[in-house]
């Protein structure tokens, strides 16, 4: 059940990897309020695409990760990255079958979820109110949903990963 014991482990992993580099990449101010949720993108796919291999532990690790890297409280993104993949696993069946505009607006309203849930714990903790950008990037994410389901099923696919 581990991300390197079945063939193509290192793929899941390097996408992973790189969703996290992706995550801590230097942004102008500007810019950096419309960051990409990657991590959490990534994990959705690999969710769908073979929920035996990713699942909510592995979500939780990629969470505290994310929490680590990028200095936020520890917990808030394993926290919301859990509960994401662990809906993603109730409906996966159903959302490998969705046309990807149908499959795009779930993985909108999972982004936004994740926003939901960073904001409340933001809330709890004190910090301060966010602005529009913030609510932004989620709905940046979901356009952005086909292209990426595509390069990860395209390299699931040429490197076998199963």
């Amino acid at each position: 059940m581990t991300l390197g014991s079945h063939h193509g482990g290192m793929v899941i992993l390097l996408s992973l990897c790189v969703a996290l580099i992706l995550s801590i990449f230097p942004l102008p101010d500007l810019l950096n309020a419309y960051r990409i949720q990657w991590v959490l993108m990534v994990l959705i796919y690999w969710c769908m695409a073979i929920p035996e291999r990713v699942g909510v532990l592995i979500s939780f690790g990629c969470g505290i990760m994310l929490d680590i890297l990028t200095g936020s409280l520890l917990g808030q993104h394993a926290m919301s990255f859990s509960l994401i993949s662990f809906i993603t696993l109730q409906f996966h069946k159903r959302l490998r079958v969705f046309p990807l505009w149908q499959q795009a607006l779930f993985i909108t309203l999972l982004l936004i979820l994740d926003r939901l849930i960073l904001l409340v714990v933001d809330g709890f903790a004190g910090a301060q109110a966010k602005d529009i950008p913030y609510w932004i990037a989620p709905l940046i994410g979901g356009l952005l949903w086909p292209w990426l389901y595509i390069i990860l099923r395209d390299l699931r696919r040429r490197f076998k990963v199963c």
